[in-house]
C-alpha cells in the first residue's frame, strides 16, 4: 500500500486528508471518488476528528444499491493509504467515515509552524490578483455609524485574500459624479458659496434634494450641470474638486482611525475609458435606443441597463461597467468583489449579468475571472429605522469609537490600572480594546444580518466580545512571560507532546486554522473566522486551567502550545483588523 509523503506538515489539515480520500479501484470506473471531509462537531466527535458524511449522497447519485453503501466506505477505509497524519479510520453505520488525527503528526506540524512561521500555514487559492471595492461613501456625506459595516467586512476579506497569497487592490469607489453632484453644486452656487465643513455639505445636500423635487427648473439646472461636470467643464470642476477634498478629509480620519488601507479611484475615474467601452459594446451589437438612451437589454430583466440618459449624461451603472471593464482589461484582476449592503443586489446581478453578455465574465460564475457581491444587512437606527446615506440625524462613526475608547478607559481605570501603567499605555490600550469591541460586535455576525444599533450592545465587554478574545491572549502572554524562558531558544531545541486531552483538543484547534481562513476567505464569510477564534480562546482557558504549564514536569512542551497559540490568536486578530494587547 502505498504511504502517504512523509514530512508534509501543517497547512490545511483538511485538504491533505481529501487527498487520501480519492476511492478508485479502476481509474474508468462509474465509483470513482473525490470525497469530502468536514470537522466534526458536538456529539460527533466522539467518533473522530474529520467524518466524511456525503458517501450516501454521492453512491446513491450513481445509482448505487443501498445496501451496498456501507461495505463500499468499509473497502474505502481498508484502502485508505498509511499516512502519518492519520491515527483511525473507522465506519459508523452507512453515511459515515470517521478520521481520528494522529497526536505526534499535529506535534510536529505545530512544532514547524513555530520554527517557520505562521504563513506556512496560509492556504493557497486559485487567484492571483483581486480587486476589493468597499467603503465607497457618497461626496459630501459625514460618516456615521451606517457606514461601520463595510470597511470593516471588506478589509477582513482583504487580509484574508492577502494573507492567502492574491495580491489585493483595496478600491474606495466613492460616488463622486451624477446628478446628485450637479443638484448639489448648483444650489451651492445659489445659496452657499462659501463652503468650509462637511456639515456644511450635508445641509447643503438635504436643501438641494428638497428644491430637486419640488422645483421643475432647478431639477433641470441640476441635471445640465452633471452633464457639464462629466464633460469637465472648469467652473464645475473647480467646485467638485473643493467638495471632494472637505469630503476626502472627513472620510480619511475614520478610514485611518479604523486601520483600512484604501486607494481611492471613484466614479469620476472611469469617465475617461466610458467612451471606447461604450463603442466595443456598440460593436458587438448589444446596445440599443430606447426613448432617447442609450441602453442593453439583459435577459429576464424588465428594465435594461442604461449607458447613456437621454440627456447625454452618465448614471451609476454606465461607472459601474466602465470599472468592471477597467477592472477586466487593465488590472487584470481575476476576482472583483464588491462590498455593499444588501439591498444592492439587484443592482450587481443586472451588471454582472450585462458583463457576461458581453463576453467579459464567464457563463459560469463559480470560474475565474469572476465577480462577486458581497452583501451584508443594514445597521438600523436612526429617524426612520435605519442609517441613510444623505438623510436623517445619526451617530458619527467617530463619536463611536471615541464612546468606546471611553468606555474601556473606564474599566480599566476601574481595575486600578492607572496606578500600574503609563498614561501612554492607558491610552493605547484603551483605544485598541475600544475599537476592537465595536470591529469584533459587527464581525462575529453573519454579514446577511441586520442589526439595531445600541451603544450598550457594540460596547458590551461580556460573552462573545472582543474583551474576552483580548484577555485570552494576554493570559497566555503572562504565563510565557511568567516562565522566564526564553521562548525562541525552546523552539529551536524543545519538543511538544499532546498527551493531555485537553493538549490535544488544542492542538487539533490550532491545526484547523488554515482549513478556517480557507473557508471564510472563498465564502467571502468574515464571521467563520471570529467563531473560530471565539473557538480557539476557549480552548486555550480550558488546557490552561487543566493543565499547569510553569513548573510542570511538562513545562517545555505546554510553553510551546502556549506560544503556537498565542501565534494563531495574533494572526486572527491582525485578518480581522483587531490590535492585540498583551496585558490587561
Amino acid at each position: 500500500m502505498e504511504t502517504a509523503a512523509e514530512g508534509e506538515f501543517g497547512g490545511n489539515l483538511k485538504r491533505q486528508l481529501e487527498k487520501l480520500f480519492i476511492w478508485a479501484p479502476d481509474p474508468n470506473n462509474a465509483l470513482y471518488l473525490q470525497l469530502s471531509l468536514v470537522a466534526s462537531k458536538g456529539p460527533n466527535r466522539k467518533f473522530g476528528d474529520y467524518q466524511c458524511n456525503d458517501i450516501v449522497h454521492r453512491l446513491l447519485s450513481l445509482r448505487v444499491p443501498g445496501d451496498y453503501v456501507e461495505q463500499i466506505e468499509k473497502t474505502v477505509v481498508e484502502n485508505l493509504p498509511a499516512s502519518e497524519m492519520v491515527k483511525s479510520c473507522s465506519v459508523t453505520g452507512p453515511g459515515f467515515i470517521n478520521v481520528v488525527i494522529s497526536a505526534e503528526y499535529m506535534a510536529k506540524s505545530i512544532e514547524k509552524m513555530l520554527i517557520n512561521g505562521i504563513d506556512t500555514w496560509a492556504p493557497n487559492l486559485p487567484v492571483k490578483r483581486a480587486v476589493v471595492d468597499f467603503y465607497s461613501p457618497n461626496i459630501a456625506e459625514a460618516i456615521h455609524v451606517g457606514h461601520l459595516r463595510s470597511p470593516i467586512i471588506g478589509d477582513t476579506l482583504a487580509r484574508l485574500l492577502d494573507y492567502s497569497k492574491v495580491e489585493v487592490l483595496r478600491r474606495n469607489h466613492v460616488g463622486d459624479s451624477g446628478t446628485q453632484l450637479g443638484m448639489l453644486i448648483e444650489y451651492l452656487f445659489e445659496n452657499f458659496p462659501a463652503v468650509l465643513t462637511i456639515q456644511d455639505l450635508e445641509v447643503s445636500y438635504k436643501l438641494s434634494k428638497k428644491k430637486f423635487d419640488k422645483d421643475p427648473d432647478f431639477k433641470k439646472k441640476a441635471q445640465c450641470a452633471a452633464v457639464l461636470l462629466q464633460n469637465g467643464d472648469p467652473v464645475y470642476f473647480e467646485a467638485w474638486a473643493r467638495i471632494c477634498e472637505i469630503s476626502r478629509t472627513e472620510s480619511t480620519k475614520v478610514i485611518q482611525r479604523l486601520q483600512v488601507k484604501l486607494e481611492e479611484k471613484g466614479q469620476s475615474f472611469y469617465i475617461p475609458y466610458i467612451p471606447n467601452m461604450i463603442e466595443e459594446l456598440t460593436t458587438k451589437g448589444l446596445v440599443e435606443e430606447m426613448n432617447g438612451a442609450r441602453v442593453i437589454s439583459i435577459q429576464d430583466v424588465k428594465t435594461p441597463l442604461t449607458l447613456v440618459k437621454k440627456d447625454g449624461g452618465f448614471t451609476y451603472r454606465t461607472t459601474d461597467m466602465a470599472a468592471l471593464w477597467y477592472r477586466l482589461n487593465e488590472e487584470k484582476a481575476e476576482w472583483i468583489i464588491y462590498v455593499t449592503d444588501a439591498g444592492q443586489r439587484e443592482h450587481f446581478d443586472k451588471l454582472f449579468k450585462a458583463a457576461r453578455k458581453a463576453g467579459w465574465l464567464p457563463a459560469n460564475d463559480t470560474t475565474y475571472p469572476r465577480a462577486s457581491h458581497v452583501g451584508f444587512g443594514l445597521v438600523r437606527g436612526g429617524e426612520d429605522g435605519r442609517f441613510r446615506s444623505w438623510y436623517s440625524k445619526t451617530v458619527r462613526l467617530v463619536s463611536l469609537l471615541n464612546e468606546a475608547k471611553a468606555c474601556s478607559r473606564m474599566s480599566l481605570l476601574k481595575r486600578g490600572k492607572d496606578k500600574e501603567w503609563t498614561h501612554e499605555e492607558l491610552d493605547q490600550t484603551a483605544e485598541a480594546v475600544g475599537d476592537s469591541l465595536v470591529k469584533f460586535a459587527d464581525l462575529k455576525k453573519n454579514r446577511l444580518t441586520s442589526y439595531t444599533f445600541s451603544y450598550d450592545k457594540m460596547l458590551c465587554d461580556k460573552g462573545k466580545t472582543a474583551v474576552y478574545l483580548l484577555y485570552a491572549h494576554a493570559r497566555i502572554c503572562s504565563i510565557i512571560k511568567k516562565s522566564g524562558k526564553d521562548i525562541d531558544e525552546l523552539k529551536k531545541a524543545g519538543k511538544l507532546a499532546l498527551d493531555h486531552a485537553d493538549e490535544r483538543a488544542l492542538g487539533l484547534h490550532l491545526l484547523r486554522f488554515s482549513e478556517t481562513v480557507e473557508e471564510a476567505c472563498t465564502k467571502l464569510l468574515p464571521h467563520v473566522l471570529c467563531e473560530y477564534l471565539y473557538g480557539l480562546s476557549k480552548q486555550s482557558s480550558k488546557f490552561y486551567k487543566n493543565c499547569q504549564v510553569n513548573g510542570s514536569a511538562e513545562e517545555t512542551s505546554r510553553l510551546l502550545l502556549c506560544e503556537a497559540t498565542a501565534i494563531v490568536i495574533r494572526k486572527c486578530f491582525h485578518l480581522l483588523g483587531i490590535t492585540p494587547v498583551y496585558k490587561l
